[in-house]
């Protein structure tokens, strides 16, 4: 008994100290005046270069990490990530001499200072503590990486007070980036954009306000975050240190359906369906997600119209489609994904060229069903090497729109040749869906998908027809003898 007593004393002292560490008020630890965010960090590791060491070992660091949710390539020794690969929104981060287009990315990465290739990421005094901890201050950064000195100077970001009111990480520090993926809000991932951060739980009931029956979470109670390395497997990343999975919280006493009338036959749907199947009925609920991106269009003298209030063209982007209250597409997923990878050959030009899309099938019995949003548009191609070419964007097409010299600029950053000659290629990317999910009133309901139900494709997933009528992959026909 006075073993266990003890082991109970010890528990609530780790426990006391780890809730004291999280709220430490930190107004009369740092002290300041600081003129650069070197200076802060400088103060942070005096007492934390242990979580500055683990911290330059993740992938919000890198940018790329060992490629464990590739298919194919779990086994690889190099690493891929945003660093070094290719992708069909803001397309890629290597273009230019030693890498210039780092300068125009690193405003969202969590360091100072990536203005090039030869940036030194085992220096642990250019981490950005500020960007994920900072409460207050109104602390931002400019192209570069860097501080916004001028937000200083005109006495609209308060660098000192940033420093003195580091606490845990809230919505608001993950979204000053991740809202904003792609360039805007709500570019990238629908539901991952600005209104989470007063949203309603009829728009997201994990994380709508309390006041609005939500539960009003943080990124990390589902991210769960082990020695900086944060939880999450994004259909656009190679690299994921855990997963995130809804039985992590929905178990036991609260795992779903255990009252819903027809339970027993949900329960039967969770060998095939994932959860975000059924309660992620439609996509961009709050506002408008782009759903199509077209460079061949960026430098032309086109007219930008609104749809859904947001700007159809852009001369240094091309033409946008969006799309708001958008029905999912649905695939295969079984836990890794089919990803172009730089330099890879496309044998046929006239068909889009698949940048990530969930692997799996219905043969494959650890794969389920899962809701994407499907990005469509195009990228320059070379037409000798037939690869997708890295252009250079930044100080280079967007200055003069002259796409000849955006890829020389482009092959001189990545390291892949540019021939002399390009063409347009269309491009399809899915998106996983994971946010704005619905209250369980508004999830799918049986006819939405069978019988006189639209929204499955049923022979595209590869299932003879309605799985109701003509049987499941794991169970016989419904009427069939035994």
């Amino acid at each position: 008994m006075k073993i266990v007593r003890l082991m109970f004393l010890q528990l609530f002292g780790l426990l006391v100290t780890s809730l004291a560490l999280a709220s430490t008020d930190h107004t009369m630890l740092v002290k300041g005046p600081f003129k650069t965010g070197e200076d802060v960090t400088k103060v942070c590791l005096q007492c934390h270069q242990k979580q500055a060491d683990e911290f330059i070992k993740t992938t919000h660091w890198k940018w790329k990490g060992t490629p464990n949710h590739l298919k194919g390539k779990q086994k690889d020794g190099e690493e891929f990530g945003k660093a070094n690969m290719l992708n069909a929104v803001c397309t890629s981060i290597e273009g230019g001499k030693d890498g210039v287009v780092h300068e125009q990315c690193s405003k969202c990465h969590a360091g100072y200072g990536w203005m090039r290739a030869d940036f030194d990421f085992k220096d642990t005094g250019k981490i950005d503590c500020l960007i994920c901890h900072a409460q207050k201050g109104n602390y931002s950064k400019i192209i570069g990486g860097n501080v916004n000195k001028q937000a200083m100077e005109k006495g609209s970001m308060n660098l000192d007070l940033a420093a003195q009111s580091v606490a845990a990480p809230t919505r608001n520090n993950c979204g000053s980036c991740h809202y904003f993926g792609g360039g805007s809000d709500s570019v990238k991932v629908p539901g991952i954009e600005s209104t989470l951060e007063k949203k309603d739980r009829k728009l997201d009931v994990h994380m709508g306000t309390k006041a609005s029956g939500g539960a009003d979470l943080a990124c990390q109670a589902c991210h769960i975050t082990k020695n900086h390395k944060i939880a999450g497997a994004s259909s656009m990343t190679a690299h994921y240190d855990e997963r995130v999975n809804c039985d992590n919280c929905h178990n036991g006493a609260k795992t779903p359906h255990q009252k819903s009338k027809n339970g027993g036959i949900i329960s039967k749907h969770l060998k095939t369906v994932a959860c975000q199947t059924c309660h992620i009925p439609y996509f961009a609920r709050s506002q408008a997600t782009r759903m199509e991106w077209y460079w061949s269009d960026a430098g032309k003298d086109l007219k930008s119209e609104e749809q859904f209030d947001k700007e159809t063209y852009v001369k240094k982007m091309g033409r946008f489609v969006w799309g708001m209250n958008v029905k999912p597409v649905y695939a295969w997923y079984n836990g890794t994904v089919d990803r172009y990878m730089k330099g890879d050959v496309i044998k046929d030009p006239s068909k889009p060229v698949v940048m990530s899309k969930p692997a799996g099938s219905i043969a494959d019995n650890t794969s389920k069903l899962y809701p994407y949003k499907l990005f469509i548009g195009d990228l320059p191609m070379d037409s000798t090497f037939k690869y997708l070419s890295v252009f250079q964007h930044y100080k280079s097409f967007w200055v003069d729109f002259n796409w000849e010299k955006a890829l020389l600029g482009g092959a001189e950053g990545s390291g892949l040749p540019y021939s002399g000659k390009y063409q347009f290629v269309k491009t399809a990317s899915y998106f996983s869906l994971s946010h704005e999910v619905a209250p369980k009133e508004e999830a799918l309901t049986c006819g939405e998908c069978h019988l006189s139900g639209t929204r499955m494709d049923w022979k595209a997933l590869g299932y003879k027809g309605d799985p109701m009528t003509v049987g499941g992959r794991f169970a016989k026909a419904v009427g069939k003898k035994k």
